[in-house]
């Protein structure tokens, strides 16, 4: 306000000191010192912007890194179970196999990608996702389409809740990275493979994707969110497709040859366990014919540990679970015990049903 009354002032001034054409020149006059005032203000905004820009730009940033569960999961629906066997793919120093997650009696989840995620500096564990996973449930209900019952049985909604909460929690740690992340263009950030036994309905194996998107805000600082998870059911297969193995695999890239490619091209260290006993040379028939569900479990069991095995690479450390249709959750194989690294910290555990830190997890 007082810069505006200086350049009125000012302009009264010039205007008296010349005679014709007041009202022109006065009129000139104010739009030269208006025209000033707002180059002014347009500056000081420029400036101010700029140093905001600098200083988000040249604000320390914490060190986040995720460590990677990467590999196989094959998945077998046989006569009376599931069978889920994993193995790893060491890409990484500090990459994790995948492992199976009991959520219930019924339903297990392995998780693929970047679930652990922590702090060198500040030797602080931010998430843990298959440690969390149990407890993960959304009670936001997601905007856009929804899986109905006939993709899903009775308890899509259940799946929904799941991949929803997963996501919560992802975007939890993702608000915190403003570095620019260059992930491969069908590389997503992470997955969740869900199987499980519902009842009037039967098997059904669930793939859930997890992809994520940066905006750029200031110079290099941006915004990272996790996008909402992309549904695709496996099993049941549709009508007239082949009961067979099902399988995924972390990254996608250079992946193997699947355990069915190789029995379908006579791999020789799948033919050994074959010609092992006439009771796997069955289970072998059987999956190549797309006759899974004709199998028992306990052959299924024998047989895809000795095949697991045998396409493996060396020292490769290896999971093995069932959801048996009676029985329930039980391991076949345990994981391995994890070495914990040396002063990390936990986060403070949420409590159930705590609300997320996420505004707009949909969007």
């Amino acid at each position: 306000m007082e810069l505006l009354r200086i350049l009125r002032n000012w302009a009264r001034a010039a205007v008296k000191m010349t005679a014709p054409s007041v009202r022109l020149r006065r009129k000139l006059l104010w739009m030269t010192a208006t025209s000033f005032l707002l180059a002014w203000a347009a500056t000081l905004f420029l400036c101010v912007s700029f140093v905001s820009a600098q200083q988000m730009s040249e604000t320390p940033r914490e060190e986040i890194v995720a460590n990677l569960a990467a590999g196989r999961v094959i998945v077998a629906v046989v006569k009376d179970a599931i069978l889920v066997a994993t193995v790893e793919n060491p890409i990484e120093a500090q990459t994790r196999p995948p492992i199976p997650v009991q959520l219930s009696s019924e339903r297990l989840a392995v998780t693929l990608g970047a679930m652990d995620w922590f702090s060198p500096s500040s030797h602080e564990e931010l998430a843990s996702i298959a440690t969390e996973l149990p407890h993960l449930r959304s009670h936001l209900t997601p905007a856009g389409p929804h899986l109905q019952q006939g993709e899903g049985g009775s308890e899509a909604s259940d799946i929904e809740a799941i991949g929803q909460g997963v996501m919560e929690r992802l975007n939890e740690v993702a608000r915190q990275l403003h570095n620019k992340i260059d992930q491969p263009a069908n590389e997503p950030l992470a997955e969740l493979i869900l199987a499980d036994f519902l009842t009037g309905y039967g098997a059904e194996v669930w793939q859930l994707t997890y992809d994520m998107e940066q905006e750029q805000q200031q110079g290099d600082y941006w915004d990272t969110r996790v996008l909402r998870p992309k549904y695709l059911q496996f099993w049941p297969p549709e009508k007239g497709l082949p009961h067979t193995l099902v399988e995924f695999a972390y990254p996608p890239e250079n992946v193997p040859p699947s355990l069915l490619d190789a029995l379908r091209q006579k791999d020789p260290r799948i033919e050994k366990v074959i010609a092992s006993d006439p009771a796997m040379a069955e289970v072998a028939s059987r999956f190549v014919e797309g006759d899974s569900k004709k199998i028992r479990s306990q052959d299924g069991i024998q047989f895809l540990r000795a095949a697991v095995a045998a396409i493996s690479p060396p020292n490769s450390r290896q999971t093995f679970a069932v959801i048996g249709q009676e029985s329930g959750f039980a391991w076949v194989l345990p994981p391995p015990s994890e070495p914990k690294m040396p002063g990390l910290r936990k986060e403070q555990p949420r409590e159930p049903g705590a609300p997320s830190l996420i505004k707009h997890p949909d969007q």
